[in-house]
């Protein structure tokens, strides 16, 4: 028997950044199971702390 695997749906235009509210093209899904979507700038801008945090960065 195996195990139900929950996967997140593809972003899509109706995504947006939680930071400026452009469209998102990245998520960062943190350890503790939350979610941020990002625009390419602040991506970038987060990229290094993200790591840090040991987020799963799907683009």
């Amino acid at each position: 028997m195996t195990s139900p695997t929950l996967t997140r749906p593809e972003l899509t235009a109706a995504d947006r950044c939680d930071r400026c509210g452009a469209a998102a093209q990245v998520r960062a899904i943190l350890s503790t199971g939350g979610e941020l979507l990002f625009c390419g700038h602040h991506a970038r801008e987060h990229e290094a702390k993200l790591k840090e945090l040991s987020a799963d960065i799907q683009r």
